[in-house]
C-alpha cells in the first residue's frame, strides 16, 4: 500500500518485450499493473504517453519499452533518441505530477569500454554510438527531473522470449555447422527475469516502508534515488556465453548435432555500431542500498534454458 492508503498502480512501458513481459508476469500481486500495447502507448509519442499516464495516474512507472537495435540506431537516430531519450523526460514531467515513482532500464553502453575493471556508477561515460548516447540522455533527463527514480544499468540482456543473443545461438547451433564469435568483449549476461524479479523487490520493498511509515512511495524512495548497476554476476565473453548456452542444450539433447565455436575478434566482426571492449559493472551499491544481489549469470543461464524448452 503507498502510504497505506492505496494498493500499488503500476504502469509497465514495452510490455511485449522480453524485459517487459517477464515484469507483468512477475509484479502481479503488488497492485494493478497496466502494461499498455504500442496503440496505446507509443514511446515515440509524447503525447500518447501523457494520456496514459494521466488515465491510470500510476504510483510506479516501469520504463522497460527502448529502442534497442544498436546497429540500427546508428541510422534511425531521431527515432531512437525520441524513444530512449525523450520519452523518459515526458513521463518524468507526468510522474511529477502523479507522485509516481519511475524505475528506467538503461545501459553499458553508456561506458567507452576502456577501463580496466569493473565500472561503478560514478565512473565517467563515453557512449561510443547513437544507442548508447540516447540512452544516457534518457538517464540525464530522469536525473534533472526531480522526481524519485531508479535508473538499472544492465548489459546483455537475454530471455525466453524476444530478440536476443541467446535465442539467436540456439537456433544457429541447429541450423549450421560452424559459429564464429566475438570473444574480446567482457561483460556479463542477464536475465530478463532476474531483472522483473529485481524490480519486484524494489516496488515491495518501498511500498512496505511507506505503508509501515505512513508515508508516501515519492517520499520513501527520494532519499535513494539515482543510478544503480545491476547485471548478472561474474563476467563472460560473447565466445563464452555462446559456448555455456550451446554446452547447456547438448546436455539437454545429448543426441542433437551442434554447431562448434570459434573465437574471434572484435575487428573480425565488425558492425555499424561500435561495442565497448569492457562491459563489466559492479553492482555493490544495489545489494548494499537496496538489498539485492544479482544471480550468477550461469545459474541464470541453466534456468532461462528450461524456460526456453518448456
Amino acid at each position: 500500500m503507498a502510504g497505506g492508503t492505496r494498493p500499488a498502480r503500476i504502469l509497465v512501458t514495452g510490455g511485449s518485450g522480453q524485459v517487459g513481459e517477464a515484469l507483468t508476469r512477475t509484479l502481479v500481486g503488488l497492485g494493478e499493473i497496466y502494461a499498455p500495447g504500442r496503440g496505446e502507448l507509443d514511446l515515440a509519442d509524447a503525447d500518447s504517453i501523457r494520456r496514459a499516464m494521466r488515465e491510470f495516474r500510476p504510483s510506479w512507472v516501469v520504463n522497460a519499452g527502448a529502442h534497442t537495435a544498436v546497429d540500427k540506431a546508428e541510422s534511425e537516430a531521431e527515432l531512437a533518441f525520441a524513444i530512449n531519450a525523450t520519452a523518459p523526460g515526458v513521463i518524468a514531467e507526468e510522474a511529477k505530477s502523479v507522485g509516481a515513482a519511475v524505475i528506467h532500464f538503461s545501459t553499458d553502453y553508456v561506458f567507452d569500454g576502456t577501463k580496466e575493471g569493473a565500472y561503478v556508477e560514478t565512473d565517467a561515460t563515453g557512449p561510443l554510438g547513437v544507442y548508447g548516447k540516447s540512452k544516457l540522455a534518457g538517464e540525464a533527463a530522469l536525473g534533472e527531473s526531480g522526481i524519485p527514480y531508479f535508473v538499472f544499468r544492465t548489459s546483455w540482456v537475454y530471455g525466453a522470449t524476444g530478440k536476443n543473443f541467446m535465442l539467436s545461438i540456439l537456433r544457429l547451433a541447429r541450423e549450421r555447422e560452424h559459429l564464429r564469435i566475438v570473444a574480446d568483449q567482457h561483460g556479463a549476461p542477464t536475465w530478463s527475469y532476474d531483472l522483473a524479479r529485481m524490480t519486484a523487490h524494489v516496488i515491495g520493498r518501498f511500498e512496505e516502508l511507506a505503508g509501515r511509515s505512513k508515508s508516501t512511495v515519492e517520499g520513501v524512495t527520494r532519499p535513494v534515488s539515482g543510478i544503480y548497476h545491476a547485471s548478472g554476476a561474474g563476467e563472460t565473453s560473447w565466445y563464452g556465453f555462446a559456448r555455456a548456452a550451446i554446452a547447456e542444450l547438448q546436455r539437454l539433447e545429448p543426441g542433437t548435432k551442434l554447431a562448434t565455436l570459434e573465437a574471434i575478434t572484435t575487428a573480425e566482426y565488425p558492425t555499424p555500431a561500435k561495442r565497448p571492449l569492457n562491459s563489466r559493472m559492479d553492482c555493490e551499491k544495489l545489494e548494499r542500498v537496496l538489498g539485492w544481489r544479482m544471480p550468477e549469470w550461469r545459474g541464470s543461464l541453466r534456468l532461462a534454458m528450461c524456460e526456453v524448452r518448456r
